[in-house]
């Protein structure tokens, strides 16, 4: 079967975040990561199936649920775990919440490769930590890790917990099995626990691999917790829905403890059907094709701002469907130039400050919509810099 993600799907009116933020009626939003795609039609037919039914009351997360992940998961990447290793809960935000609170204690330290996904800087201070930085370092059109760094903030500032975000936002990087290898050597060697966000898992880009960080050992797996979803892979981030693995039983306990005592155990019966579709052969097609579509924007927006707009860097986009973008040519800090987008042309991106000061320059650009509108999108960019400088 062939999807056309071309088609566009008007959101405005709907109590959409991303559309209905701003009372502006011409404002062309590409800020907040969800896309602007129907879901696949093996999702829309179980949801259908299950609101003709007409009763929502709580739901029994069924074995066909833990099958579901264990299958996809060892299928698409070889990372083979059991059922009684997944703790469901409402999304990887509160996931993370709960992990922090049930592993540390207020004043531990908690270390973060900036700049990264802005809500987990609320998640490390309402848990009463420290957050301790290991800023990612431009190279070229790509970021890397200091390493050097990595161990000696771990070192000095007795670090408990590495929050991982892998593949990362918003820099796009999918770190390679030697990155998260060398990482993982550090944190074993110095009893840091690994808390890893892998939400953008599915979002690889050709010629690129997603890594789960626990399937590179056992020693790993015992000493990290990975929080999955298909909520931005599938477009389902409003069905509320999302899975912790944690092998070591122990830590397993801890954590579970938390996610009752935060009250997100309890979870979405439309998310509990959303993700048995999304894992399923037909989900997988509809992936396939949502990936080639979503690398052909990236192409398309970086061939456009080379030729109209060559002052901007594009950074190489290897997941996720957020592209970063360095603007430092044009003068202006991040929250200054995504205002005047807002403001002039009507367009909403990212600034890149919200993500850490070192995103300052820079601004993350969705790229998870349809072609025709993307399009619309660079003109008025490109017409944005032709009367502004």
């Amino acid at each position: 079967m062939t999807y056309n993600f071309d088609e566009i799907i008007p959101r405005r009116g709907t109590n959409s975040m991303k559309w209905d933020a701003s009372e502006d009626s011409e404002m062309l939003p590409l800020w907040v990561a969800d896309m602007d795609f129907r879901v696949a039609p093996c999702i829309q037919k179980v949801l259908q199936r299950r609101l003709d039914h007409g009763i929502f009351g709580y739901v029994q997360v069924p074995d066909s649920y833990y099958e579901a992940v264990v299958k996809w998961f060892g299928r698409r990447h070889g990372w083979h775990f059991e059922k009684e290793h997944i703790i469901y809960t409402s999304g990887v935000l509160p996931a993370i919440a709960a992990i922090l609170q049930s592993l540390t204690k207020p004043g531990d330290r908690v270390l973060m490769q900036t700049p990264i996904y802005n809500c987990f800087f609320a998640s490390v201070r309402n848990a009463g930590c420290e957050l301790v930085e290991n800023p990612l370092v431009r190279k070229g059109d790509t970021f890397e890790i200091d390493f050097e760094d990595f161990e000696r903030k771990i070192v000095e500032n007795q670090v408990r917990v590495f929050l991982l975000c892998n593949p990362h936002n918003p820099v796009g990087r999918v770190w390679t099995r030697e990155e998260l290898t060398r990482l993982g050597d550090i944190c074993m060697r110095h009893d840091v626990f690994v808390v890893s966000d892998e939400i953008h898992n599915e979002l690889v880009m050709p010629g690129y691999r997603y890594t789960p960080f626990a399937s590179i050992s056992p020693e790993y797996a015992q000493h990290s917790a990975v929080c999955t979803s298909p909520s931005k892979s599938f477009n389902i981030a409003g069905l509320q829905i999302a899975n912790i693995i944690v092998p070591h039983a122990r830590t397993r306990a801890l954590i579970d403890k938390g996610i009752n005592i935060n009250e997100t155990c309890d979870v979405n019966p439309f998310g509990v059907e959303a993700l048995q579709a999304a894992y399923s052969e037909e989900g997988e097609e509809w992936l396939g094709q949502l990936l080639r579509y979503l690398h052909g924007n990236y192409e398309l927006l970086r061939g456009f701002i080379a030729e109209h707009i060559p002052q901007l860097r594009v950074t190489r986009l290897e997941g996720t469907y957020l592209a970063w973008v360095d603007c430092a040519a044009f003068g202006l800090s991040s929250e200054d130039l995504a205002e005047k987008l807002r403001r002039e042309v009507h367009v909403w991106l990212a600034a890149g400050q919200e993500y850490n000061p070192s995103g300052s320059t820079y601004l993350r650009i969705n790229l998870a919509c349809p072609r025709p509108l993307l399009r619309v999108v660079l003109q008025k960019i490109c017409t944005f810099f032709e009367k502004s400088h």
